[in-house]
């Protein structure tokens, strides 16, 4: 969630439409491992291919925190992402 300040100081909450509801995943196939971002929709945004388990996942833990701290435009900003239709 992002806090914004408010006048007296204190932490607020942003806005709904500054959430950023895209999520990561690690999937395994046949081709070897993969990290995903997968936009609010539900469709697959972004893969990049890893070597193994190890690298996907601490991709995957880097990815979730910039989902954490960016907002939607930042995030798609960054990893290059058309904006969601």
């Amino acid at each position: 969630m992002t806090l914004e300040a408010d006048g007296g100081g204190k932490a607020q909450p942003a806005a709904p439409e500054d959430v950023n509801a895209y999520t990561v995943g690690v999937t395994e196939d046949p081709g070897g491992w993969q990290v995903l971002i997968v936009d609010p929709g539900g469709s697959v945004a972004w893969t990049r291919h890893c070597e193994d388990a190890a690298e996907a996942r601490t991709f995957a833990s880097t990815i979730q925190q910039h989902i954490y701290w960016l907002s939607p435009v930042k995030f798609r900003e960054y990893y290059r992402l058309d904006s969601p239709e």
